[in-house]
């Protein structure tokens, strides 16, 4: 079954006449094409019974047939009212159509507003939020191939960043040669801001690169991934440039310890929870587990960050094809910030890292 189908079958199963997703990234996932709409109206409407269609602007219509959607597709210029449009629509496949499916996560106040004024009988039991996090739970081996070249992808950055320290060279002008080498490899996309951070810079957990130059005897770190095909990669090293101090080293050896223990332990049936504290009780044990500060990790797929958490209090098992990301991380204001990790998927036995750039703490002189 499909993405498309399965949506309509949840449809059909709770007695829903409509599904209004809305958020760019569900609309890829359920049509093949991505754009980000800004201002503009953009959605996908999936009937338990009729054929969905597309509607945004009229500058993106030839480009949704040229992803290879095969439903019904309108367009609206920008002097004209976008939903009265999609009520048309609706209402020529669905005339009552009372029961709705929103994303309750990103539809904003305002648009939901236009809905009831155009169908105020509407109301809107289905949370299409919570269906669309469970469809991408369990990837396919179509999906886990793409993430694989996402992967290597990563893997090709890492080495370009490595190779990019030198005293005197700002952390962004090291992102931009990064990103400079992956466009010139047709890798147009990160799935983020690449981060770069030298030193003590390191220790704000989402710090952006700065003007900073590298100096010898620091650790910079790298978290980076990049968009393959619509799915991502997200994968951090921390290296050595020069000889650090003897703290900030024991910091990365505590972390790579959490790391490779939590990687190790991965298998269907432990839960998320149980597998954040695995890499919790060895910074615990160590002394650092007040800088320890966010969960383990986080679901990856077509975004960087989506359903499960792999953190204290989800009591979630683990399943063969779940997609998640181990990062331990270790921030101490003024020291040293370290964070290594790799996204996973479960296997039956285990998991697979998509990134396999080496983890133990490389020097660069």
């Amino acid at each position: 079954m499909d993405h498309l189908q399965s949506l309509s079958h949840w449809l059909q199963e709770n007695n829903l006449d409509v599904a209004f997703i809305s958020n760019p990234t569900s609309v890829a996932y359920f049509s093949g094409f991505y754009a980000e709409p800004e201002e503009r109206v953009q959605a996908l409407l999936v009937f338990p019974d009729q054929d969905p269609f597309y509607f945004g602007p009229q500058l993106e219509v030839e480009a949704v047939k040229g992803a290879g959607w095969k439903y019904g597709d309108y367009g609206y210029l920008d002097h004209e009212d976008p939903f009265a449009i999609i009520a048309e629509q609706i209402k020529n496949r669905q005339p009552n159509s009372l029961r709705w499916a929103i994303e309750k996560d990103d539809l904003p106040v305002g648009r939901y507003e236009t809905i009831l004024k155009y169908f105020p009988e509407a109301t809107f039991p289905g949370d299409a939020s919570r269906f669309i996090e469970k469809a991408k739970l369990i990837k396919t081996p179509a999906e886990i191939a793409l993430m694989d070249e996402a992967g290597k992808q990563a893997d090709y950055a890492f080495s370009v960043g490595f190779k990019a320290v030198q005293a005197g060279r700002t952390e962004q002008q090291i992102v931009a040669e990064i990103e400079y080498a992956l466009m010139q490899q047709g890798v147009m996309k990160m799935s983020f801001g690449t981060i770069v951070q030298a030193g003590t810079n390191a220790s704000d957990p989402h710090g952006e690169p700065k003007e900073t130059k590298l100096a010898p005897n620091e650790l910079v770190l790298f978290d980076l991934g990049t968009v393959n095909k619509g799915y991502m990669s997200d994968a951090t090293r921390t290296i050595a440039f020069g000889k650090p101090s003897d703290k900030a080293l024991d910091i990365h050896k505590v972390c790579l310890e959490a790391q490779l223990t939590a990687q190790a332990a991965v298998k269907p049936g432990l839960t998320a929870a149980e597998l954040d504290q695995i890499a919790r009780d060895v910074i615990t044990k160590a002394g650092y587990g007040d800088y320890f500060i966010h969960r383990l990790g986080h679901g990856i797929g077509t975004s960087t960050h989506e359903f499960p958490s792999i953190m204290a209090g989800n009591n979630m098992e683990l399943q063969p094809g779940m997609c998640f990301s181990i990062e331990p991380g270790i921030y101490i204001p003024g020291v040293a910030g370290v964070r290594i990790e790799d996204c996973v998927h479960v296997t039956e036995t285990g998991a697979k890292p998509f990134t396999h750039t080496p983890k133990e703490l490389q020097y660069i002189n």
